[in-house]
């Protein structure tokens, strides 16, 4: 995967117009660059650099304990190693390429693209201080966010073994849980379905899986409680977990039948069915080229036109080696989204669609589905949820 997302980096480069793509790591243990699991593979311990030229030439400048590792990787083209200062041999390379620009990896709006931190900023400008290269640096969110987001067959056949766990363990949920059980109780039986098969969770376990059960309107990124899943309540979750570096990221709503019960009532048939013609609707408007602030608007005035209010989100965002994947996002013109949500939608790119609205009495109704953007439209990757799940 790694030499695979290496080359990709040089077609992206070549096809944005830019010389150099330049990732800064140190002691990647304790803060690494999220690009690292792309491009390198594994950690440094000393101050390191990466360099990728748009002409396919790749270099290694990574401290003089490191060096064999590298050399046994065979990523790299060429591998530097220096033990006093990589000032030399650094300013070198950019010597030999004189580079019209240096992109870095910081970005305003996606964290995905922002992992050089301040201190290294500033210890790579005192490095190259005294030459014009200073002058030269852009950010490169746009090459992290093609190379993260155009998803490759393999790629892909990971992140969709990742969703049928998902979605096994979501049946094992409708077979086992009964009224009366906590939120606690059922995040604990996905939690031993997940590590039954030795898989890590997509993101953080305090929070991986939430459910939230009832007439509440928690947000969706905390923990799961002691409160009851009681008869005449909807209630959600919200998993994922990784495959071979690959996350998934669903939910699943499901409603708790009263006694005498065959179905659930209509208020809660209507608010469901509201959420799946949403998805549909921004299913269908999905496309290259297609802004995610126009799928999000399509998915909310839908809802919005059946009588609820707005969800208070994103409709969705991209995953693959993490749940959050950064790049586009199919968003609100908000300002804490910044320009996120205005860039075109490419081929490749794997999005959740996650609306979701309150019902008074009953809680909240969610779906989260997994697509992936084709040359025409998209694809579901996840087996969507059409009918409501039901607990009797």
């Amino acid at each position: 995967m790694v030499h695979e997302k290496l080359n990709q980096s040089v077609e992206i480069l070549n096809e944005i117009g830019v010389d150099c793509w330049m990732t800064v790591d140190q002691e990647s243990g304790v803060l690494s660059d999220p690009v690292m699991d792309f491009i390198v593979g594994t950690g440094v311990t000393w101050l390191s650099f990466f360099l990728v030229m748009a002409n396919g030439e790749t270099h290694a400048v990574v401290g003089n304990l490191d060096g064999e590792k590298f050399q046994r990787l065979n990523l790299f083209r060429h591998i530097h190693t220096y033990r006093d200062s990589p000032r030399e041999t650094l300013v070198g390379i950019l010597d030999k390429y004189n580079p019209r620009h240096i992109a870095l990896n910081y970005s305003l709006d996606s964290a995905a693209a922002d992992g050089l931190t301040h201190g290294k900023f500033l210890k790579l400008e005192q490095l190259l201080s005294g030459t014009p290269y200073t002058e030269r640096w852009i950010s490169a969110e746009p090459v992290i966010a093609a190379l993260r987001g155009r998803k490759s067959e393999e790629e892909i056949r990971r992140i969709r073994k990742a969703i049928d766990i998902t979605l096994e363990i979501y049946d094992q949920v409708t077979r086992q849980v009964r009224p009366g059980w906590t939120e606690r109780q059922v995040a604990e039986m996905i939690t031993r379905a997940r590590l039954e098969r030795n898989l890590e969770p997509a993101w953080e376990e305090e929070h991986c899986p939430s459910v939230f059960t009832g007439p509440q309107e928690t947000g969706a990124h905390s923990g799961p409680t002691d409160r009851l899943l009681e008869r005449g309540h909807v209630f959600n979750t919200d998993f994922g977990v990784r495959v071979d570096g690959y996350c998934s990221d669903l939910q699943r709503t499901w409603y708790i039948l009263k006694e005498g019960e065959t179905e659930a009532p209509e208020t809660v048939i209507h608010g469901f069915d509201t959420i799946v013609g949403s998805i549909n609707a921004a299913f269908e408007c999905i496309k290259p080229g297609v802004r995610g602030v126009d799928v999000d608007t399509v998915a909310r005035e839908y809802i919005t036109s059946r009588g609820y209010g707005e969800y208070p989100h994103a409709l969705g965002h991209q995953v693959g080696r993490d749940a959050h994947d950064g790049g586009v996002l199919l968003a609100p013109a908000w300002e804490r989204y910044g320009d996120l949500p205005f860039a075109p939608i490419e081929t490749g790119q794997v999005f959740t669609i996650e609306p979701r609205l309150y019902l008074q009495h009953h809680g909240v109704v969610t779906i989260e589905e997994m697509v992936q953007v084709t040359p025409d439209g998209a694809r579901w990757l996840s087996r969507p949820q059409n009918r409501l799940y039901l607990i009797s």
